[in-house]
């Protein structure tokens, strides 16, 4: 949707500009500060409309902003209706900027109190804008984004959230362009395909655990929440899919106490950047998660002891990384430092008896000839039941990253059978850098072919989807790339005898000599 509104586009980019200008160059710095002046922002928005809905219900609701709030180490005490956005905004820039360094800042890193993740993931964080004049631009811009918003939510039909969110992945997408360590943001139309395919429910146990800014917790969320609301839609009401093909809500508001504690008890996400831990807990906040669990946590490393806990992983693990040998952990028994594998392996741990993932992958790790990519890939057919394998087109991250990629699906403790080939050649989006949006988006057929699929049909191995029996990929060494199976339809080109051939060219040079002559003739 984004793509599609100018004026957001045009405020962000002078968002980023008065970042730049202001002595703020560093992508990551920059979306972490600007990330703490939305979040601001939306924690007022979200405390505002929570005070009005139980006024509405007549629940009763105390506000975040009720009360004093005692300084950090001080004797000092403020007063918390001084610390909503919709106050310091108002006031004169050489008093803003104290006021929010010194009071407001503090109260949002202690803001969900001692002992809980978000706290302890902010004690580390620093506020850095340094001048007043860049905080009251910036200030303003957020301003100008928000009714940006609410009228692109009421003129044209969008979701208020589903916009917001918009905001924030193009603010992320800065990240991508260090692209250390292999570590790019997850287009988020590739996100809901994953979601699709593994099918969070309510009540299921959900982990990223390279979770960067947590595009995939939010997104079995607001899956989940869409399931919700279609069950309990009334008289044919239906939901339109959005751009990408995909039936999503985020109103969030219709959920029941009791739902909303189950799922934000269901999200766990890991990541080894304290800096990704931070954004991704605002984040999730942002969309509505009060609790949400994001932890600082190598899961590679000896450190992490989590296994068998989960119902569903979605992740889309660093690709290009290795690990010192002496620091990984010593359940993961491939032997490699490669971390595109060693996380191939711990997803697998990951998951309980019956649960299912849905990861990304670099398409080397389907056909590498190497000891660790074979077994790899056995342990999927072996010890799971591999259910799809879809092959991405190779611009899926331009224009941070040209790398092939494919997506596994698979359950813990099956059998492998069949394993389902889809070769996606079309997400929606044009394949060089600009990513523009274009017609044929494949990303419904996947869907709908992933819901109509039957290994007891029969397969057309001409066809861009089929299924290969397991006992063919074991005797191919477990290889899983899609033209390892497709058969190509060749057409048939009938060419004349040579002598046919030979004769026409000795007329055709007749035809020549015969002309020179003539033209000679004609010259004298």
């Amino acid at each position: 949707m984004l793509r599609l509104n100018a004026v957001l586009k045009s405020l962000i980019d002078k968002l980023w500009d008065r970042f730049w200008s202001g002595g703020i160059s560093n992508p990551l710095s920059a979306i972490e500060q600007i990330t703490y002046l939305l979040f601001m922002k939306q924690l007022d928005e979200l405390d505002l409309k929570r005070e009005k809905d139980a006024e509405f219900t007549g629940d009763t609701y105390t506000s975040r902003f009720s009360g004093t709030y005692k300084l950090p180490n001080t004797d000092i005490t403020v007063d918390k209706a001084t610390l909503r956005w919709s106050h310091f905004k108002e006031m004169k820039a050489e008093l803003m900027l104290p006021h929010v360094q010194q009071n407001v800042f503090p109260f949002i890193k202690d803001l969900n109190g001692d002992g809980s993740t978000f706290t302890r993931h902010m004690a580390n964080a620093v506020f850095i804008i340094p001048s007043a004049n860049l905080l009251q631009g910036a200030i303003q811009i957020i301003e100008d984004i928000f009714i940006e918003i609410e009228r692109d939510a009421k003129e044209e039909g969008h979701l208020f959230q589903d916009i917001q969110g918009d905001v924030y992945e193009m603010l992320l997408n800065e990240i991508s362009s260090a692209g250390k360590n292999g570590q790019f943001r997850t287009p988020r139309h590739i996100i809901k395909l994953i979601s699709e395919l593994v099918n969070p429910q309510l009540g299921h146990r959900i982990c990223d655990p390279a979770c960067g800014t947590a595009g995939f917790l939010l997104d079995a969320y607001q899956y989940i929440i869409t399931q919700l609301a279609k069950q309990k839609a009334k008289n044919g009401q239906t939901f339109p899919p959005d751009e990408d093909g995909f039936v999503r809500t985020s109103v969030s508001g219709q959920l029941t106490q009791d739902n909303k504690v189950i799922l934000e008890q269901s999200l766990h996400g890991f990541d080894f950047d304290s800096t990704m831990v931070r954004l991704a807990l605002m984040n999730l906040m942002m969309h509505g998660i009060d609790n949400p669990h994001v932890d600082y946590q190598d899961t590679l490393s000896k450190s992490f002891t989590e296994e068998g806990d989960y119902d569903i992983v979605m992740a889309n693990p660093p690709f290009t990384g290795s690990i010192d040998k002496g620091d990984i952990n010593e359940s993961l028994q491939l032997n490699t430092t490669k971390t595109e594998l060693l996380f191939t392996e711990r997803i697998f741990t990951l998951l309980k008896t019956g649960g299912t993932a849905g990861i990304i992958i670099p398409q080397g790790v389907l056909f590498g000839a190497g000891g660790a990519f074979v077994e790899a890939r056995k342990k999927l057919v072996e010890e799971a039941e591999l259910k799809a394998v879809i092959s991405l087109p190779s611009g899926v991250f331009k224009p941070y990253a040209g790398v092939a990629t494919a997506i596994l699906v698979f359950t813990r403790g099956g059998k492998t059978e069949n394993t389902w080939f889809y070769q996606l050649e079309n997400d929606g989006l044009s394949l060089d850098d600009k990513r523009q949006r274009i017609a044929g988006s494949q990303l419904p057929d996947v869907v709908t072919q992933w819901c109509a699929r039957d290994p007891q049909q029969p397969s057309d191995r001409k066809a861009n989807h089929f299924f290969v029996p397991a006992q063919e990929i074991r005797d191919k060494s477990y290889d899983l790339s899609f033209n390892r199976y497709s058969e190509v339809e060749h057409d048939e080109t009938v060419y004349e005898e040579p002598k046919v051939i030979l004769q026409k060219l000795k007329t055709l040079e007749d035809k020549i000599q015969q002309g020179i002559a003539e033209l000679e003739g004609i010259l004298g």
